[in-house]
């Protein structure tokens, strides 16, 4: 028995996994997916940070100013979540609140300056590991992977 784990796994190691496994689409998808969630999530908080972070700077960034309920729906984060993320964002002035003439109960959420400095500090840390982890692919077979899983993603329904 090899001393690798599951996600660290020698080539050595891949050649003994059953081939109906090594074969299996979702399998090596979901093992792809472990092991770059977990770079991603390492790299985030070595800057303080969090998937969560992220996804409502980049959709404030790209879409403006929000409510709450808007930005949940955007980025697919709980409601109840979303206010937990709005908070530490604010807590560390990286956007602000403020009321929505429209409707007084709701607050407005924009990224300040600071927010959209951290974004793009965010932008490059992600581009890297985005790199690393795609690093045996070509650009081209890259481009075909993020097509791929984007029909994957649009084809189950789930929020990019």
């Amino acid at each position: 028995m090899s001393n690798s784990t599951p996600d660290k796994a020698s080539s050595t190691d891949r050649l003994a996994t059953a081939a109906r496994l090594r074969n299996l689409g979702t399998r090596l998808l979901s093992l792809a997916a472990i092991q770059s969630d977990r770079l991603v999530n390492e790299e985030l908080a070595r800057a303080g940070a969090r998937k969560w972070h992220y996804a409502a700077l980049a959709t404030l960034d790209e879409f403006g100013p929000a409510s709450q309920a808007e930005l949940s729906r955007r980025t697919g984060i709980y409601r109840s979540d979303m206010v937990t993320v709005i908070n530490e964002l604010a807590d560390r002035g990286l956007v602000e609140r403020s009321p929505n003439p429209a409707d007084r109960r709701q607050n407005i959420i924009a990224v300040t300056k600071q927010g959209h400095r951290q974004l793009l500090k965010l932008d490059k840390l992600l581009a890297g590991v985005e790199n690393e982890v795609l690093a045996p692919l070509t650009p081209s077979e890259r481009e075909q992977l993020a097509r791929l899983l984007a029909a994957l993603v649009d084809h189950h329904g789930q929020n990019m």
